[in-house]
């Protein structure tokens, strides 16, 4: 396997769906990072994707936006369809 989920990277995939679910939430980047006790600039960077996050950084994520970790890497949730 390749490490590409439907032409897209683990990398690229967290990153569509931290920001899709950020923004219905209506969350800016310093918002979560405050819930998520993560600095605002990191989540900007996962964002970008020019920072890869660790699994507890993930977890943060996902309590903050009360959502489950594997939401945060789901290949079709970050698919444009």
């Amino acid at each position: 396997m390749s490490g590409r989920l439907l032409g897209m990277s683990l990398r690229e995939i967290l990153a569509r769906n931290l920001r899709r679910l950020r923004a219905e939430r209506g969350l800016s980047q310093e918002e979560l990072a405050h819930r998520a006790g993560v600095n605002r600039n990191y989540v900007g960077m996962i964002e970008r994707e020019e920072n890869a996050a660790t699994v507890d950084t993930m977890e943060q994520l996902a309590a903050a936006l009360d959502v489950d970790a594997t939401d945060l890497i789901d290949p079709d949730a970050a698919s444009d369809k």
